[in-house]
């Protein structure tokens, strides 16, 4: 078993003995860098799966997001596929990559004549 593989298989056993609970990591260790830090870390949203959803996540990320290549693979229906991917994206937080403006930006770009007074208006009257 190769080092990789020797990792993958004790992160996994890792999640199962924690059967979704949540893991707290104390200890940080880069052993090529000689560094060792502790303290809380929390672990990235997807390292929050448990080991199943992990393969499904992976293996939905290597069909390039077909469906019906996940169902070949899987043996099950369409919308059991499209039920666990609800499921999962239920789980995550999502980054807005168009937040409306704060009204402070909102009168900031107003008076930089970004915009004008009667779409400050309109922008500022959507936030209510």
């Amino acid at each position: 078993m190769t080092p990789l593989e020797k990792h993958a298989s004790d992160w996994q056993d890792l999640l199962r003995m924690a059967d979704g609970c949540s893991l707290v990591v104390e200890r940080v260790r880069l052993p090529e860098k000689q560094i060792a830090i502790e303290g809380e870390f929390v672990l990235p949203e997807l390292a929050r799966f448990g080991f199943e959803d992990q393969v499904f996540i992976a293996a939905f990320l290597r069909s390039h997001g077909s469906i019906k290549e996940m169902e070949q693979v899987f043996g099950v229906s369409y919308p059991t596929i499209k039920a666990r991917l609800n499921r999962i994206a239920g789980q995550l937080q999502f980054v807005d990559t168009n937040p409306s403006p704060s009204r402070a930006e909102v009168l900031e770009r107003l008076k930089g004549g970004e915009i004008d007074a009667a779409e400050a208006i309109r922008a500022l009257e959507a936030l209510k």
